[in-house]
């Protein structure tokens, strides 16, 4: 098990696109509106112009250990990973007109702590209910008892969506994905 959270395994397991993502291109997002870690809530449908939203099973915590066997799910680990890269490559998505949002289903109060010690400069958006998976079913998996997201990745316009990607493998690179797929 790699104990790094900047680091993956050599052999992570690669997800399999099981096809739960192939109805989401051209759906239009839900009014719903989210928490987000500046303290503000965000209603997805309303945003306006272009936004990634990144969706993760969950950011582990210095010092507290991830679920047993967290390594070995495919598409679990890798969210700071991810999450860095999305920082890493900010300015370029921001300089393509594209706002950045991650989500999670971890509570706000545990999702400052991560933004805040990854220095993430996009806010992070609590679905806790799941009300995004059951509004656009999106797909998900259980781990300890808890029900989380698999990840992908929606490039939204005006509240439609218009790429997903999905599975998003290796996590660390999906940042440097979506910017390719914006140039092209």
């Amino acid at each position: 098990m790699s104990t790094n959270a900047f680091e993956l395994p050599k052999d992570l397991p690669r997800p399999v696109d099981d096809g739960a993502a192939s109805h989401l291109p051209g759906m239009s997002l839900p009014k719903l509106v989210l928490p987000a870690t500046d303290g503000t809530n965000v209603d997805l449908a309303a945003i306006p112009g272009r936004v990634a939203i990144y969706i993760y099973p969950m950011t582990g915590r210095p010092g507290v250990p991830l679920p047993d066997g967290w390594d070995g799910i495919p598409g679990a680990k890798g969210c700071t990973p991810q999450s860095c890269s999305f920082r890493d490559h900010y300015a370029e998505l921001k300089s393509l007109n594209t706002s950045v949002f991650g989500l999670s289903a971890q509570t706000t109060e545990y999702q400052k702590e991560a933004r805040d010690r990854l220095q993430l400069p996009y806010e992070l958006l609590s679905d806790s209910a799941l009300q995004l998976k059951r509004a656009l079913h999106l797909p998900t998996f259980t781990a300890a008892g808890m029900e989380l997201f698999r990840r992908l990745t929606l490039v939204v316009e005006n509240g439609r969506i218009n790429k997903v990607f999905y599975p998003v493998f290796p996590p660390d690179k999906n940042a440097e994905e979506v910017l390719a797929w914006l140039r092209g």
